[in-house]
């Protein structure tokens, strides 16, 4: 195989080139994955182009093109995949999904495939999952001194729910992780039911979702309740049913978790009202909600000090005719010349306080739920990443990408 490097100004593309046999895909394909899990992608994107097939790894939550495949060889890219992870091969119309284990430096490797028909040919997405990977403790996921008090008073709660809210990939679930890591001890039956399991946690009991056999979330969560568990985490509540039955175990005796998709925190409040819960439930079951985005670090090696910009300081509600000395990252082979390395998050965390509760009663609206929350002192994502870009954690720019757009 005719492998040629050559720099992007961030990472190595990999330009593969045409011919050969059918050895040649699964070359590819092994290529393909090796990079990806040694360069800690989260998800690789195979997506055929008029000209070629661009490989993209998502690499700290911004997808990065490494490498160019010609289109004579993409069928059996995606044929080798599809082969791998026990999907129909002679099926292109629909979409399929699959999966496969694979070992890599001693740790398994959890893949997950999606196939989708588009004009030009299959796409395929592999979520990347290391299920021996090491696991974060509070103390590494960056709440500040205040917001992780808030926390920490809501999850040694004997009962009561606690949700994690914020898009895919804003780290939800490396929360809920950590959380049940903090939690785990011999005296408390903890039971998971998670889509997928993404990490093997010693002492809790992890059940995954099988949707062909009809173990659904809703399903999963009836017979938890039935296993005299004292914390419960449902991976996500994407319908009402499962919501219903874990305000219900909320409501008597046991700690559960769970994460939902809203932009903020007061607004996980009002989109289970909208899914059918009752205010005066939610009132009584709710302990408080963490939202959180995920920001690049300004990468240690190459941090540097600079004079901020107007737009920066408008971004901070920083006075612009006053100096402000910033840090970022001016780019070095450890970071891949991007500037950063890693991640962190920035939330905010919302109790539900005796005010909220009567709030929610009323069934206010987000807005108002939200004001209330910054009458009593409340830090919400934007105050909390500014705090950081101004503690030289981050930059403006990461800010503006996660979380004011």
């Amino acid at each position: 195989m005719d492998n040629n490097y050559y720099e992007t100004g961030k990472i190595g593309l990999n330009k593969l080139a045409a011919g050969g046999n059918d050895m040649q895909a699964a070359d590819i394909v092994e290529d393909i994955l090796s990079r990806a899990v040694k360069l800690h992608a989260s998800d690789i994107h195979i997506e055929p182009l008029d000209q070629e097939t661009r490989v993209r790894l998502r690499i700290d939550g911004l997808l990065q093109t490494v490498e160019q495949i010609a289109s004579a060889r993409h069928n059996s890219v995606i044929s080798r995949l599809k082969v791998l992870c026990g999907m129909d091969i002679a099926e292109k119309r629909v979409p399929q999904d699959g999966r496969l284990d694979i070992i890599r430096n001693g740790r398994c490797i959890d893949l997950r495939i999606s196939t989708l028909p588009t004009i030009r040919g299959e796409k395929a997405v592999i979520r990347i999952l290391d299920k021996d990977g090491a696991l974060l403790s509070l103390p590494q996921l960056d709440f500040s001194k205040a917001n992780m008090q808030l926390y920490q008073d809501m999850y040694r709660a004997a009962h009561g729910i606690i949700l994690i809210t914020g898009p895919t990939g804003s780290g939800k679930s490396t929360t809920l992780y950590a959380t049940l890591n903090e939690l785990n001890t011999q005296e408390q039956n903890i039971i998971t039911i998670e889509d997928p399991v993404e990490y093997k946690i010693p002492g809790i009991n992890q059940v995954a979702v099988n949707q062909k056999t009809g173990l659904t979330f809703a399903k999963g969560l009836r017979a938890i309740v039935r296993q005299d568990p004292n914390i419960i985490m449902v991976g996500e509540i994407r319908d009402a049913e499962t919501a219903q039955i874990a305000i219900q175990a909320a409501l008597t005796g046991h700690l559960v978790l769970s994460t939902l998709h809203t932009n903020n925190a007061a607004g996980a409040i009002t989109r289970l009202i909208d899914m059918g819960m009752e205010p005066f439930l939610l009132a009584s079951a709710v302990r408080g909600v963490v939202a959180q985005r995920l920001v690049r670090r300004i990468c240690p090696q190459c941090r540097e000090e600079y004079e901020a910009q107007i737009w920066e300081k408008t971004c901070l509600n920083f006075p612009p005719d006053q100096p402000l000395v910033l840090q970022r990252g001016s780019g070095c082979e450890k970071c891949g010349f991007t500037g950063y390395l890693g991640r962190m998050a920035v939330q905010e965390v919302l109790p539900l306080t005796a005010q909220m509760a009567g709030l929610i009663m009323k069934q206010a609206d987000e807005i108002s739920l939200q004001a209330a929350a910054v009458q009593n002192g409340f830090t919400d994502l934007r105050q909390d990443g500014i705090n950081k870009v101004m503690a030289g954690f981050t930059t403006c720019a990461e800010l503006m990408r996660s979380v004011y757009s």
